[in-house]
């Protein structure tokens, strides 16, 4: 078995209070606004929670979520079923895209597949492959406002699932690793809320931190074996939350997207309070 050993992260003395500082001084005053950091997954099929997602179910939720979420990821589910024809369809209407293929290839591959999602304007990437892939990828970027992400952990993942793929360290530490690396030269990371406070004391102010497996209280985890709540995110130093399942599978999921929303809201303006 293969084993990758990496040096455990030190222990954060930060309190409550100074993590606020550190939020406060990465945002330079800047007023978030809770309805531009929500991104939708739209991955699930209406009412039809086990069955094939269809290209209808996607705009029909956009449809529906119109005026209450502008920021919508596409993954592979939804990328195999036609996805790719809605990217333009959205970026037309004035919403952002979210590509999440977590792309793995040499980094020829990646580049080619940036051009592309660059050209279709795209607002995030993740690719989740070596290093030199992911500098590949930020180089042919250029100038324009697509930003390249990459995978730390995936929230489907415990201890004992690394320690099975031959990983020999636990979660935080891998995750802190991967992140203090793609900040110096990537736009940021998808990682869990759980790992959020150690990667924002440890990456540079501008650094984005994207956190799916968001459930609120009283919601199902489903397979995330480490989510968080909205509150809990934000307020450990995630920029924007993916929501999928707690949203598309709601009896309203309007509504329940606004929940969400004026739960993140909250929390934005508690870190941002002296």
């Amino acid at each position: 078995m293969m084993s990758v050993k990496l040096a455990s992260p030190p222990l954060s003395t930060e309190s409550d209070t100074a993590h606020k500082e550190v939020y406060r001084s990465n945002k330079v005053n800047m007023h978030i606004k809770a309805n531009e950091r929500l991104i939708l997954a739209l991955d699930v099929p209406l009412g039809r929670p086990h069955g094939l997602i269809e290209l209808s179910d996607a705009r029909a939720l956009v449809e529906q979520l119109d005026g209450v979420v502008s920021f919508f990821k596409i993954g592979w589910p939804l990328y195999m079923a036609g996805g790719q024809a809605l990217i333009p369809e959205l970026v037309n209407k004035g919403k952002r895209v979210f590509l999440d293929l977590k792309f793995g290839d040499i980094p020829e591959t990646i580049k080619r597949l940036v051009l592309v999602a660059r050209d279709h304007g795209v607002s995030f990437i993740t690719v989740n492959t070596s290093f030199d892939a992911v500098r590949a990828a930020v180089a042919v970027r250029g100038e324009s406002d697509l930003k390249i992400l990459t995978v730390t952990v995936l929230t489907s993942l415990a201890d004992a699932d690394l320690r099975e793929m031959g990983v020999d360290t636990d979660v935080e530490t891998l995750a802190l690793y991967k992140a203090k690396k793609a900040s110096e030269f990537c736009d940021g990371v998808i990682a869990s809320g759980k790992e959020a406070a150690l990667i924002r004391q440890n990456v540079r102010k501008d650094f984005l931190i994207v956190t799916p497996g968001i459930r609120p209280v009283g919601r199902a985890h489903d397979d995330h074996k480490r989510a968080t709540t909205p509150t809990e995110a934000i307020s450990a130093g995630a920029d924007y939350l993916v929501v999928g399942r707690p949203i598309t599978q709601a009896e309203n999921p309007r509504n329940a997207a606004a929940k969400i929303i004026t739960e993140m809201q909250d929390a934005f303006d508690a870190l941002a309070k002296p």
